[in-house]
């Protein structure tokens, strides 16, 4: 991309301000902490309920970024750079791609639905790839940010595009239709997603047809419903697994872990294999050989790339790896755009300092190869990579490109050579096509624990924060507790990504959790909620702040700062308003003020009290008492130190329920993780944690056996048993057992026999189609961690907070 700015202004319809320093640009950003942004970069200021971008322009200025799209200028900035000013940043970024889409001239398929659009996209890039030069969105960059970005990425070498369209409510669609403007248009699965923004199913599948509204062709499963609504002048092309007046008829077949489709169309009758048997890629398939018949393939091509589908992987994984390394695998697609988020990704999430990229050939770029090549080193550059591992022969031949980068011309080699490589303390994101079968590489770098595993999904965490912003006044900061482990779902790894998000504050119960993030790297200010005296020392030398409950910590903790000379060093005060836990209570107030009078090597950064009741609304006259008491004490202490701290109380029920007592922050902690006391605030919360195994062994035992100790389980007929890795020691009460709990094999539950062992359960999987080796899920969409709670008579925390640390945590990114 190489565009003039004075022939954006008037598309943008913008004023401006200042003078361009540099009259063409050639990329575009909203992210004010991606390293890719430069002197050639304009940054689109978008703002939204829970975050506004002009608030980090003049850190972008700093980094050399000159030209800004922009709804007003920050006070200090005017003349600093140059302002393009409209009245919506995120219309001007969907004019701007809706602009860009017209300067190209070549098929574009659109996709929308409520399933498959991704898988769609990624396997129609399959199997076309050899005779186009395709642009695709990357990932699911499919809302109304990620459609324009997508679009903005076309050069003028692509010949292709695939682009998909997700919409949650009604007019969004007609947004997104003239920026991606499809010739070919392809309806997936019409499902549930999203079903609360819509009225009805009819309404859904209206608003979704809007992308379609200038496509020459719409294909799409056969179906009344959908024809109903269907009102543009659009030539259609559909299939049907039971209308014989469809265009396409198609009787399925289904064979060892495969699905014969028997295909008619235009007179003729041809066979196809694909490597599946579930309902939803056997429907994904299709779609993909509707759009390869429309573009006239004869029937043994189509045969012969349907049969080489393989499963997508959709995720950026953050793995534990060996000599203390963190890995990223994104181990299954390799092109520009995607090693661009990649990228990204690595800078949010990186542990050490040191960051290594293994990097195979890049694919369908639609670029010069030289060009490319140079493109990818520039990247490289900017993200500060310190050593790069090239793999296969393209990359090789550019070798001369990268610094500190050697090369192997294809897996085989890098794996004969693994021994004389040193990995350690470093970040290392590995980024390959799926024909480099990375996944090896994968294997040998991976950390090796057992097979029990909880996956953690960063995108919930990241929408559960949002959600609780939303709820927020203008102003209010946010403190996240990342104690006990991020609540048994990793420490580090959750405060990088908060870190990301620019929250205020994190919070943790004890001085080394604090001092295991800082020495990860972690800068955001942390407070100590539950520091011991034997700690100060600690919490001095790496930066920490304490919470002071009590005149002799305080008097412990004033005797150190002395010694240390320090002065202003941070501290929290706690007042008990009523929780009786810990806390200044209202009879030590008046020494506490007094110390505090005649000592300047502290600051009171915040004072903060505990609420006992803010999840239980039958108690909310004693929770009104404690925000009283807390205003009254606070007021005093305030008034008489003439200060002006932070002021806290509302952990994550209180967020909800007593939003006039937000003050100047809140303490947001398991509602992060996905858990809320409030059915209906759960709904609108995402799963983060799902803890999976796999099935070590299956046998079947004759009526009258037992399993397990004490033989608490007597089978009444012939079952068949199977025996998972994970136990007590995992962090499984022992009261899951024996037929109060199970787990999900195949989706079918499959309830637990015999008691708990150290390391193992024994599930009855009598009726349930499973092998060794298949992965069982624990807990996650089913069973819920509220659902467990609930039949073990205990509150959700337990149950995150008991997962052991042996048990391994993957990190992932949708």
């Amino acid at each position: 991309m190489t565009l003039n700015l004075q022939n954006i202004i008037p598309i943008l319809n913008a004023n401006t301000k200042g003078v361009p320093e540099i009259s063409e640009i050639d990329s575009v950003s909203i992210d004010s902490r991606s390293l890719q942004n430069g002197s050639g970069t304009l940054f689109f200021a978008l703002a939204g309920p829970n975050y506004d971008a002009h608030a980090y322009i003049e850190n972008l200025i700093e980094n050399g970024v000159q030209n800004f799209v922009v709804t007003h200028i920050p006070e200090p900035l005017e003349g600093k750079a140059f302002f393009l000013i409209v009245e919506n940043t995120l219309d001007a970024l969907q004019q701007f791609a809706a602009y860009y889409r017209n300067l190209f001239h070549f098929p574009v398929i659109g996709i929308t639905g409520s399933n498959g659009k991704t898988i769609v996209k990624e396997w129609l890039n399959f199997l076309l790839s050899p005779d186009y030069n395709i642009i695709r969105s990357p990932k699911s960059y499919n809302s109304q940010v990620g459609v324009p970005l997508s679009v903005i990425s076309i050069n003028e070498n692509h010949n292709l595009g695939i682009f998909e369209a997700g919409i949650s409510t009604v007019n969004e669609m007609v947004k997104l239709e003239p920026i991606i403007r499809p010739t070919i248009g392809l309806l997936t699965n019409i499902g549930s997603a999203h079903d609360e923004g819509f009225s009805n199913l009819g309404e859904k599948i209206k608003e979704k047809l809007k992308l379609f509204a200038h496509s020459d062709i719409l294909i799409y499963h056969k179906n009344k419903t959908v024809e109903a609504f269907i009102v543009q002048k659009v030539k259609t092309f559909t299939w049907s697994c039971k209308d014989d007046t469809a265009d396409v008829f198609i009787a399925k077949t289904s064979i060892v872990d495969k699905t014969m489709l028997k295909v008619s169309f235009a007179g003729k009758t041809f066979d196809i294999k694909i490597p599946f048997q579930d309902d939803a890629s056997i429907e994904n398939a299709i779609q993909c050989m509707m759009v390869l018949l429309h573009f006239g393939y004869d029937a043994e091509t189509i045969e012969q790339r349907m049969a080489l589908l393989y499963p997508v992987e959709m995720r950026l994984k953050v793995k534990n790896g060996i000599n203390n390394s963190t890995l990223i695998d994104d181990s299954y697609s390799s092109d520009f755009q995607s090693l661009k988020i990649a990228l990204d990704f690595l800078e949010s999430q990186k542990q050490y300092k040191k960051k290594t990229l293994i990097l195979s050939d890049i694919f369908q770029s639609g670029l010069d190869t030289t060009e490319l090549y140079s493109r990818v080193s520039q990247l490289v550059i900017s993200n500060k990579i310190n050593r790069v591992i090239g793999i296969g022969e393209t990359i090789s031949a550019f070798r001369s490109k990268f610094v500190n980068c050697i090369t192997f011309k294809n897996t085989a080699d890098f794996t004969a050579a693994f021994d004389t490589l040193s990995f350690g303390n470093e970040t290392i994101l590995i980024k390959g096509a799926r024909s480099f079968e990375f996944e090896k590489i994968v294997l040998l770098l991976e950390e090796k624990t057992h097979e029990t595993v909880l996956e953690i999904n960063l995108n919930a965490i990241t929408h559960n924060l949002n959600f609780y912003k939303s709820k927020l006044k203008p102003g209010t900061k946010m403190m996240v507790m990342v104690k006990a482990f991020g609540y048994g779902n990793g420490g580090f790894e959750i405060a990088k990504l908060l870190e990301h998000h620019q929250v205020d504050y994190l919070g943790v119960a004890f001085a080394d959790e604090g001092i295991s993030l800082k020495s990860a790297g972690i800068k955001l200010p942390i407070m100590v909620l539950n520091p011991e005296t034997t700690s100060f020392q600690s919490i001095i030398q790496h930066g920490l702040e304490p919470e002071i409950y009590s005149i002799k910590g305080l008097k412990a903790f004033l005797q150190i700062a002395r010694q240390k000379k320090l002065e202003h060093f941070p501290i929290h005060i706690k007042i008990d308003t009523g929780m009786h836990r810990l806390g200044f209570e209202e009879n030590n107030l008046d020494e506490l003020i007094g110390i505090l009078k005649e000592h300047q090597s502290v600051k009171v950064k915040s004072i903060l009290s505990h609420m006992a009741t803010s999840d239980d609304l039958g108690f909310k006259d004693f929770a009104l008492s404690q925000i009283a008491l807390f205003e009254k004490l606070s007021s005093r202490i305030i008034s008489e130190l003439h200060i002006n701290p932070i002021r806290h109380m509302l952990n994550t029920s209180g967020i909800t329920n007593f939003p006039e007592a937000q003050y100047d922050m809140v303490r947001l902690g398991i509602g992060l993780y996905g858990i809320s006391n409030d059915a209906a605030e759960q709904k609108h919360l995402e799963n983060v944690g799902t803890l999976k195994s796999v099935i070590s062994q299956l046998r079947t035992i004759p009526k009258g056996d037992s399993v397990g100790y004490g033989r608490r389980f007597v089978a009444d007929k012939v079952t068949k048993i199977a025996t998972i890795p994970i136990g007590y020691a995992d962090g499984i009460s022992r009261h899951w057992g024996n037929g109060t709990g199970f787990v999900v094999i195949s989706n079918k539950t499959a309830p637990i026999v015999g008691s708990v062992c150290m390391d193992m359960l024994m599930v009855d999987v009598t009726g349930i189609p499973c092998k060794e080796g298949d992965r069982v899920v624990i807990f996650g969409e089913n069973p819920t961690v509220n659902d467990m709670a609930e039949r073990l008579g205990t509150i959700p925390y337990e149950v995150l907070t008991g997962i052991s640390q042996r048990v391994k945590r993957v990190f992932y990114r949708e």
